[in-house]
């Protein structure tokens, strides 16, 4: 696999490239889409080949006999992870948005609140309100230059509401993963508390090295009548499209409960999704994700030492993602200054750090999942941007 191949996805209705300018003013034609959270590059080959025979045969009717797609995702999650995982547990839902909103649904009622961590992943909140829940925001302390939990401090922001909390793990966007520690005491936290726990763990096949990612249920095993894992395989060989995730739940009750929701609503996996996962969760596709995460390494750290080298600038350490969380607050600009300069001079689109939640007010996201080449320009038009600090 070459990644540095640059393959032109404009005017092919792709979210990260198309809708820069209507969203950002970023203009299309020399502009740089580092927002939205899917990759630059093919999956592996094995999942091009499984959509390749799809389409050759032709029929595109209902997907019948999951055991080879089950049994894909117990051997992913046993080999990669060393979690044993019961086919039974396992849900199929319409990417872990949906598997989001169906936990909300399932597992809480109007009126109550959750629980998160900020800043983190913007798309819970948003689910969250819409399902007129209320979202309590616990913020991340930052030590170190990085994420920290802070159990403490968050005791007095509770408001005895909250029946959930969704933890990002590894965290998006501050890219930490979490230590084994560290989640036991997010499972104590939540027991003391009697919340669901719903761990979003989407993110937890791209670690970099230096960094082990622990899978909640290893972590912390007595959590398991309370606990909701979500994973799945779109960030990891990025297939976003094919809108696939898992949740997977080991307690019977709470097993019900979300069964009864996903029966309501009618809700069942497309086809492609189901081959693209099957062909993925294999050898094939386990050497391709460590091709991609040691090039990931490489643009992470390339462009973490020409951030940083900018006065005002700094990079937080990235142990997972491929999202660098960027903070400002050094330049003494306000939000709107330094995203301007990012968007308008140095023309780059990127999510603004505020809409995910307190804490993130001076920072901005920028993808790396993307060509050397493209972070190489990226960086230069930022030093550019920048020139008058430097």
């Amino acid at each position: 696999m070459s990644f540095d191949e640059i393959i032109e996805r404009r005017g092919t209705h792709c979210a990260k490239w198309d809708m820069m300018q209507p969203i950002y003013g970023v203009p299309a034609e020399d502009g740089i889409a580092m927002w939205v959270a899917d990759m630059d590059f093919r999956p592996p080959q094995v999942v091009q080949d499984a959509v390749e025979r799809m389409a050759a045969h032709g029929v595109y009717g209902y997907f019948g006999d999951d055991s080879a797609y089950l049994a894909a995702i117990q051997w992913w999650m046993a080999n990669r992870h060393g979690w044993e995982v019961a086919p039974e547990w396992i849900f199929t839902t319409h990417g872990l948005v949906n598997g989001t909103g169906l936990c909300v649904d399932a597992f809480t009622a109007p009126g109550d609140a959750v629980m998160l961590m900020t800043p983190v992943y913007h798309a819970f909140a948003r689910v969250i309100t819409a399902a007129g829940r209320t979202v309590t925001e616990c913020p991340l302390t930052v030590m170190d230059g990085a994420h920290q939990m802070d159990f403490a401090g968050w005791e007095a922001l509770l408001t005895g509401r909250e029946k959930m909390l969704i933890l990002c793990s590894p965290h998006n966007p501050g890219g930490r993963v979490w230590s084994v520690e560290e989640l036991q005491a997010v499972a104590e936290f939540c027991v003391r508390h009697d919340m669901i726990l719903v761990s979003d763990e989407i993110h937890h096949d791209l670690v970099f090295p230096g960094a082990k990612h622990t899978v909640m249920p290893l972590a912390a095993p007595q959590i398991l009548d309370r606990l909701v894992m979500m994973t799945a395989g779109t960030k990891t060989f990025n297939i976003a499209g094919s809108h696939i995730g898992n949740v997977i739940i080991p307690d019977p009750g709470l097993r019900a409960s979300f069964g009864k929701r996903m029966a309501a609503l009618g809700i069942s996996p497309n086809s492609f999704g189901l081959h693209m996962i099957t062909a993925a969760y294999s050898p094939e596709g386990a050497a391709w994700v460590d091709e991609v995460v040691a090039y990931l390494d490489g643009n992470r750290k390339l462009f973490d030492d020409a951030i940083n080298a900018i006065p005002g600038l700094r990079s937080m350490p990235l142990e997972s993602t491929y999202l660098a969380w960027v903070d400002f607050e050094g330049t003494g600009m306000a939000p709107a200054e330094f995203a301007e300069r990012v968007e308008k001079g140095a023309k780059i689109a990127v999510n603004h750090g505020g809409s995910f939640g307190k804490g993130g007010e001076s920072f901005l996201r920028f993808n790396l999942a993307t060509p050397r080449a493209v972070v190489e320009e990226a960086v230069e038009r930022l030093r550019v941007a920048f020139a008058d600090l430097q």
